[in-house]
């Protein structure tokens, strides 16, 4: 299905803020989230002091795949063009610790704009959410720049946003206050649900890509399914022995991968809950003593967009890149305090965020999808496991159609 890959990651870009000079630089500079538009058009990046920047992609100059001759490039620059879309900055006026783009075109977003902005023309708008250390979460219209919904309700941190992918402009937010809460901007951003049920603080949320489920996971050792339709729990997932923190679905629904502090990325079936695979983040250098038990703590995990790789980012400072069939990395890039990573919505870039508040940009695997890939993942995008069980195939083909082979 894959052919080999072993070149190493490469540095493409890495940008960072400006110095605030009004602010205690040690504190509140974690790049906590970054985030791609669906389309590609948009790069999001909470650089720390409350600031968001919105940057076109990709980055001009700074972005040549062949040569990678720019390392670094300073935010304070706006993005120069005729009639090109210029960086913006969103003071958002509290730390910034979610960040989702909303599908898009969506013509129900148009509807929301014009109900906002009754004296501008009807136009495609492009949204991002942000959530805000106080609880708020704070709705902008990409292209402009402009607050547009400004939603309460949680009581504390809001640490993760999900879209859902179908454009129907349904939120779903993430909490240290223990819950999650559903929004629907169509209608003025109403809270139309609160689900309630962990423990700990609820780290991130992921919607899949069919609409039909949403993961939650907690400062616990279970991770959450919901139902989208009913906002009811469909089931707890058991298995990891430490807190997750991270969970993603892939393009097709069939899998979940969740990241936990026990070093452990988990591969499920959503559907039955059952677990399919573990990947085992081993330090390349152990150390000399017993002081750093944590050194390979998860921090983030993410799909790539065809569905073939994860990326996850540790606290050994490396990058990993892995191939779903492999239950060992494939390619390694060293990095210092990372936090999160992201793919490029068409492919062949990762996007990093750490500590210090940089964003650091990677050359990720390009893959030609074999017919047998594309194949499962058309059919895997509308049939459940069950579903695929019940067809009148062969085993050998269920089996690969829900990745229990590949």
């Amino acid at each position: 299905m894959l052919s080999p890959v072993s070149e190493e990651p490469l540095l493409l870009a890495e940008l960072k803020p400006g110095r605030p000079h009004q602010f205690d630089w040690k504190s509140s500079c974690e790049t906590w989230s970054v985030a791609f538009s669906p389309d590609g058009s948009w790069f999001a990046w909470s650089q720390g002091h409350c600031i968001v920047k919105l940057i076109p992609w990709p980055l001009e100059e700074h972005f040549i795949p062949k040569g990678f001759e720019a390392k670094s490039r300073s935010s304070k620059n706006d993005t120069k063009g005729r009639g090109s879309p210029k960086e913006k900055t969103l003071d958002c006026g509290q730390i910034v610790w979610g960040l989702a783009f909303s599908p898009w075109p969506s013509p129900p977003s148009r509807k929301l704009w014009a109900r906002h902005h009754p004296q501008v023309p009807d136009i495609s708008c492009l949204i991002l959410a942000t959530g805000l250390n106080d609880g708020q979460i704070k709705i902008w219209e990409v292209q402009t720049g402009l607050l547009l919904l400004n939603l309460s309700g949680h009581q504390d941190v809001v640490r993760d946003l999900s879209f859902t992918p179908s454009g129907s402009l349904i939120l779903v937010s993430a909490s240290r206050d223990k819950t999650l809460r559903i929004w629907d901007l169509n209608k003025h951003g109403k809270q139309i649900q609160v689900l309630s049920g962990h423990l700990q603080w609820v780290y991130c949320c992921s919607v899949s890509p069919d609409c039909s489920m949403l993961c939650s996971a907690a400062g616990e050792k279970s991770v959450f399914l919901w139902s989208m339709r009913s906002y009811t729990l469909i089931r707890k997932l058991e298995g990891h022995q430490s807190s997750v923190v991270s969970c993603d679905f892939s393009p097709d629904s069939a899998l979940l991968v969740t990241a936990s502090y026990d070093t452990n990325v988990i591969m499920w079936d959503p559907y039955t809950g059952e677990r399919l695979r573990s990947l085992h983040h081993t330090q390349l250098d152990p150390p000399m003593d017993d002081s750093d038990v944590h050194i390979s703590s998860l921090r983030s995990v993410c799909f790539s967009p065809e569905g073939l790789y994860l990326a996850t980012v540790a606290d050994d400072r490396l990058l990993r890149i892995w191939a779903l069939e492999l239950k060992t990395p494939i390619a390694f890039a060293p990095m210092t305090n990372g936090l999160c990573c992201t793919f490029f919505p068409h492919g062949g870039v990762i996007a990093t965020g750490t500590r210090d508040g940089h964003v650091q940009f990677w050359t990720a695997p390009r893959v030609l999808s074999s017919l047998k890939h594309l194949c499962r993942k058309a059919l895997r995008s509308f049939l459940t496991t069950y579903q695929v069980l019940a067809l009148p195939i062969p085993k050998k083909m269920k089996e690969f159609l829900t990745y229990r082979t590949f």
